[in-house]
């Protein structure tokens, strides 16, 4: 078993064996636990789990949209990542303008008969339809508002002016590599409101850490759903980390995750039992193109996943 991947595994039996039960904003209900720490050695291998298949393509792409500065799912769409679909769907919905089938069970927290589900599924291919098409509605229901591309690139600050975090950061990595501000945060009190952000940060705040020629990341995540988000997660820092590494010229070293609530929602008890019941298998490795030298330069041509083979992907429910 690699140690990444039994730091991960050592989580879930935690909140298994220690968590409390907690009420949730979404009503479904969780085994919590506060205050977590994880730690990947990069150079072992990317990363990403083998106990269930997870997609890189849409850790990828959703990690270049932050990346980009982009808030608005129509760069997800056109890559067919859809994890960010169902809160701008919501808004959508939520609106004067929406004019479609009742969508009061919109949630995902509840069971629901196929009928339902049949005309959820319509309404959000039309939507997601009109995102990719139409201008317009694209730029008022697919924007999310201030999710971590505007924070990460285009930070408001009290005078009007914006700060361009992660290109500030990396400049001093470069320039300064012994600094203790080499930080990028996503957490503002004033979008906590919903109508500035679709969703508060969850991972709120990360910072980078060089020795011995190795560029070591630091997350400090609010709340984690461990069985889903927390996966993408670990992958997407680890991306983040191997990509600014590069451009600084530095070798990787640790992703250390950091997670205050940590989760597991209870309709997510059975797919969990089915993964830890599973071997881990070795970890793929991450080739970058040589070619791409500034993190602002990828695309997804230029990222590999090399010698992934994972158990079946394991399916479960997004609270929302």
């Amino acid at each position: 078993m690699s140690a990444s991947e039994n730091e991960y595994l050592s989580l879930l039996k935690h909140l298994l064996e220690r968590g409390d039960r907690k009420g949730d904003r979404t009503g479904t209900g969780t085994i919590s636990s506060f205050g977590y720490q994880m730690r990947f050695d990069l150079n072992e291998g990317f990363p990403l789990l083998t106990t269930k298949r997870v997609s890189f393509k849409l850790i990828a792409s959703e990690l270049l949209w932050f990346i980009k500065g982009d808030t608005n799912i129509r760069y997800l769409l056109q890559h067919k990542n859809n994890i960010w679909n169902e809160w701008a769907f919501k808004k959508w919905v939520e609106s004067e303008e929406y004019a479609g089938p009742d969508m009061t069970d919109f949630g995902l927290r509840a069971p629901r008969d196929e009928a339902f589900n049949a005309l959820y599924q319509a309404e959000m291919e039309s939507f997601k339809r009109r995102v990719l098409e139409d201008d317009g509605f694209a730029a008022k229901y697919g924007d999310l508002g201030n999710v971590y591309g505007k924070q990460w690139r285009r930070w408001e600050t009290s005078r009007g002016e914006t700060i361009d975090q992660l290109k500030n950061v990396i400049e001093e990595i470069k320039r300064n590599p012994d600094s203790r501000r080499l930080i990028v945060s996503s957490w503002s009190p004033e979008d906590v409101a919903p109508q500035r952000a679709a969703l508060p940060p969850c991972h709120t705040l990360y910072q980078f850490y060089v020795a011995d020629g190795k560029l070591s990341c630091q997350l400090y995540q609010r709340s984690g759903d461990t069985f889903l988000g927390i996966p993408f997660n670990i992958a997407s820092y680890a991306l983040l980390t191997h990509l600014v590494a590069k451009e600084c010229g530095l070798a990787v070293g640790d992703f250390v995750h950091t997670i205050g609530d940590a989760h597991i929602y209870m309709n997510h008890l059975d797919q969990i039992a089915i993964q830890l019941e599973r071997e881990p298998r070795p970890l793929p490795t991450l080739r970058l193109n040589p070619e791409a030298r500034s993190v602002f330069d990828f695309d997804m041509d230029d990222l590999e996943l090399i010698g992934y083979d994972p158990h079946p992907a394991i399916k479960a429910p997004v609270a929302v």
